[in-house]
């Protein structure tokens, strides 16, 4: 089983640590994988990458045309296309089974209640 996970940037300061945090205790329930996506080039996920340090078990991943977010119906409803930004996507966390969605903890207004660490340890 794998795990994804779609924190925003600018509020992934809990997000993507509490995953850094559980990783192990998530791999030890089964999880084989923990993905960060964003629709966002490679390079600035390699940058982001870089900025946790203390990570071991996170790969970060870019899905920059956001055809992944789309296939899942998760693109934002927030029109900053006139800004240059393009697609944005829900912030999300899914637990994946050979390919297939067996939980999707998908936020709402901008918050962080439903898609956490803690989250997903009580899906498994």
């Amino acid at each position: 089983m794998a795990l994804s996970l779609m924190p925003m940037r600018l509020t992934s300061l809990k997000h993507v640590p509490g995953f850094i945090e559980k990783a192990e205790e998530l791999k030890s329930k089964g999880i084989s994988e923990i993905f960060v996506l964003s629709v966002n080039d490679p390079y600035v996920m390699k940058g982001w990458a870089k900025s946790y340090p203390e990570n071991k078990h996170l790969k970060f991943l870019s899905d920059s045309t956001a055809a992944y977010i789309k296939s899942l119906g998760l693109e934002l409803e927030l029109d900053v296309s006139d800004k240059g930004y393009g697609t944005r996507s829900e912030r999300f966390a899914l637990l994946l089974d050979d390919l297939q969605v067996k939980v999707a903890n998908v936020e709402t207004g901008g918050q962080l209640k439903v898609s956490t660490a803690e989250d997903m340890l009580k899906s498994l």
